[in-house]
């Protein structure tokens, strides 16, 4: 297939993609990555019992940016890392592709966590005594169809920093490592929990470009948890919570991309 071809089957999907969130469509079955019911999340005991997640009821659509915006202890965490098969709800559902995760076993999430999910998480542990090149080819290892390191550091604009160590690299640098790494492995999804946390936002923005080029590019659904608002503008929907429930849930009519953003 041609790179012409790719780039219309991209553009074709992102119009099927904004009919859908705007109502002109309906999704169907194959559309929905990931859909949770009266999904809730419990921590402690009785006398100390804390409701990380109340109720929520999502569904994600194949290719969407989606990002989750609210406070600390609002439930963004705890809801990622249901998603991406880390931790299992107290009650409800959650579903990948039809595929009850609430009820899977550890070795059914083990390989779900490994073929089809991609972290990136706000510190970026890459391991300091490997290049750039080397870190990404670890998470190659995972899968039987990877994506060539070089390729992927290339994705986020570091093909010519592959041979450099992480202590040779900027943060952002380091970070925009992490989701070579994350992608290498052609995850369906991207999970990133605060990716900018920890970066100013000129770099910011750099890592965030890098995330939209991946969903724009590969059409891999990416999930961005967040308590920065204005990211939020970069995204296909916003889904905010509070207290452990969905506030509401905003879909852009436009989204800017991340040079437009400041915080």
């Amino acid at each position: 297939m041609s790179g012409n071809a790719r780039f219309e089957d991209r553009t074709d999907a992102g119009q099927a993609l904004a009919a859908m969130l705007h109502g002109r469509t309906k999704p169907t079955t194959d559309d929905v990555v990931f859909e949770t019911q009266a999904l809730c999340r419990q921590f402690g005991d009785a006398g100390t019992r804390v409701d990380a997640l109340r109720d929520v009821g999502l569904s994600i659509l194949q290719g969407e940016f989606i990002v989750l915006l609210g406070p600390s202890g609002s439930g963004k965490s705890t809801l990622l890392n249901i998603l991406g098969g880390l931790d299992v709800p107290t009650s409800g559902s959650v579903r990948y592709r039809g595929l009850e995760l609430s009820q899977a076993d550890e070795a059914t999430l083990t390989r779900y966590r490994r073929e089809h999910v991609g972290f990136v998480f706000q510190f970026y542990n890459l391991i300091s005594s490997l290049t750039a090149r080397e870190n990404v080819q670890l998470a190659t290892e995972l899968v039987a169809s990877p994506m060539d390191a070089t390729s992927a550091l290339a994705m986020v604009g570091l093909d010519g920093r592959q041979d450099h160590f992480p202590s040779q690299l900027s943060g952002g640098e380091q970070q925009r490592v992490a989701i070579a790494r994350a992608i290498a492995k052609r995850p369906d999804c991207l999970l990133c929990d605060e990716p900018t946390g920890a970066l100013d936002v000129q770099t910011g923005r750099q890592v965030l470009e890098a995330l939209a080029r991946v969903n724009r590019e590969l059409g891999t659904t990416t999930v961005v948890i967040t308590h920065n608002a204005s990211i939020g503008r970069m995204a296909d929907r916003v889904v905010r919570l509070r207290d452990g429930r969905i506030e509401g849930i905003d879909a852009n009519a436009r989204k800017v991309g991340a040079s437009e953003l400041d915080w």
